[in-house]
């Protein structure tokens, strides 16, 4: 298994992880929302010391970078902020259930139009057919 494999998928374990965690703190401090400044903080210095450590010369191209591109930074509040509100209320499973299918239908959408300049790979009826299994199997879990 190469190193990119076992770092996404490490990825992919913290994602509820994080959500149970965020969730837990926001209700510990009765505010989802300060939770979630938390997070950003301590992920904020985590990300400028690995930037640091491993090419800070990436900072001097960010002023003439494409505006749109720093649009990732509002989908990662906006998922941290509505998974600390929501798990609470629905479950983590249930919560990371519905990122999980949003995350299908985004993923083949992007890669199928090449968006944001992602590797184009159309969506073939192999390939839907794949990834309605992954749904309905994330379903199947779920409901279980």
């Amino acid at each position: 298994m190469s190193a990119n494999v076992i770092i996404m998928l490490a990825a992919g374990i913290g994602i509820p992880v994080l959500a149970a965690l965020n969730a837990a703190l926001g209700r510990y401090v009765g505010s989802p929302a300060a939770a979630a400044t938390v997070l950003f903080v301590v992920a904020f210095v985590a990300a400028l010391l690995t930037a640091l450590l491993t090419g800070p010369q990436g900072f001097a191209k960010l002023a003439s970078a494409p505006k749109h591109l720093f649009a990732a930074g509002l989908f990662v509040a906006f998922y941290v902020l509505s998974i600390t509100w929501i798990a609470p209320k629905i479950g983590v499973g249930n919560a990371v259930f519905l990122v999980l299918i949003g995350q299908l239908v985004s993923a083949a959408t992007i890669d199928h139009f090449g968006l944001f300049g992602a590797n184009q790979s159309p969506l073939t009826l192999s390939r839907a057919t794949g990834i309605a299994i992954m749904a309905v199997g994330v379903f199947v879990a779920q409901k279980v």
